[in-house]
């Protein structure tokens, strides 16, 4: 086996450096920084990394993704944030290169040069107007837009009331901002490296809705919750299904959305809200029929993986149907729906190539 001076290391732009073991304790103890109950060399070690000669440092950091990411349990959840500060940094380095995010303004004039960018961009605005647009430098202006939006979801006050929420759960303000900034993020680069491959036929849609509204009989709103979860290749559906139902008995639908659902309802404890039934597909909606208040249906078949809906409460609607406003609110939702399949893919795609070399 050779010396670690002696192994060399890719780096992303192709060049290589000898390993240098400092770094890869310096990036995980930057992980680790301010997390309680979180362990640099407990993810360094459960790792169980293999150095070898050509080695690339992505391969190096998905190792360390992994590694913290099979650390997380019930009694140390905080490895979830030393994982998503890993795979955040490793997304940096993809997108731009480097360990921080660049300024919006190198990003524009970076893509004029590329000649994906039109240059009339910097020739009508200057460089001031366009921060104003959106400045990655400032985190907070993000983190306050996405907690507005979750108390807004949540019917909390304001945030004094929320800081008192997390105080009764030994929940730590800190420690949710950064989760929710790293989530921001994350659905920005979904949508940036995706949004141009979601494909939706509005009149296909539009014809749905007419032929739902000219239907006789009564019309239904339902009060809906998910769970949206993948099947791992070590687990049947049987398995993965028993262990989900288990953990709804032991500690309720939300909680265990928190903890097993894989769409962005997660954050709401999988609550989806008021769905009118012209808004659910053929399948979904048969299912919905034949449940009683608090009841969950069978595990259903999405594209890329299946989903829990359980139905917290019906109404029925009379009002009239206004089809543009429902045509808009299937457009968002199926927009959603596909963004977050490419989401769950992507992160697919960079566990797989994860690659433990052990001797």
């Amino acid at each position: 086996m050779n010396k670690p001076n002696e192994i060399q290391i890719i780096k992303r732009d192709g060049s290589k450096e000898p390993l240098d073991i400092n770094k890869m304790h310096f990036v995980v103890e930057q992980a680790c920084e301010g997390l309680t109950g979180v362990s640099a060399s407990q993810i360094e070690m459960n790792s169980h990394i293999q150095f070898t000669n050509n080695m690339t440092s992505k391969d190096i950091q998905d190792i360390l993704i992994r590694s913290a990411n099979d650390l997380i349990t019930l009694e140390n959840p905080n490895y979830q944030f030393a994982a998503a500060r890993l795979l955040l940094w490793n997304v940096y380095k993809e997108v731009f290169e480097q360990f921080q995010p660049k300024h919006f303004v190198n990003i524009i004039i970076q893509n004029i040069k590329r000649g994906v960018y039109d240059k009339q961009i910097i020739e009508n605005y200057t460089k001031t107007e366009l921060k104003k647009f959106f400045d990655f430098s400032i985190k907070n202006n993000v983190i306050n837009s996405v907690i507005n939006r979750l108390l807004k979801r949540k019917n909390i006050k304001d945030k004094d009331e929320f800081l008192q929420i997390l105080s009764s759960q030994n929940l730590d303000f800190e420690d949710i901002k950064e989760k929710l900034y790293i989530e921001a993020l994350w659905n920005q680069l979904i949508y940036e490296k995706y949004s141009d491959n979601v494909i939706i036929n509005k009149e296909d849609l539009r014809k749905n809705i007419l032929d739902q509204v000219e239907k006789i009989g009564k019309k239904f709103s339902y009060n809906l919750s998910e769970i949206v979860f993948n099947v791992e290749i070590n687990e049947s559906l049987e398995e993965k299904v028993s262990k989900i139902n288990d953990s709804i008995k032991e500690i309720g639908f939300e909680n265990s959305a928190n903890i097993y659902s894989v769409a962005n309802t997660s954050n709401n404890g999988g609550l989806i809200g008021w769905v009118n039934e012209i808004q659910i597909s053929k399948e979904i909606g048969i299912e919905l029929k034949k449940l009683n208040i608090s009841e969950i249906t069978k595990p259903l078949k999405l594209q890329n993986s299946y989903i829990l809906i359980k139905l917290n409460d019906k109404k029925e609607f009379k009002q009239e149907i206004n089809v543009d406003d429902q045509l808009n609110r299937l457009v968002n939702r199926e927009t959603n729906r596909q963004l977050n399949n490419f989401s769950t893919i992507y992160y697919k795609r960079l566990k797989k190539n994860i690659d433990i070399n052990e001797y």
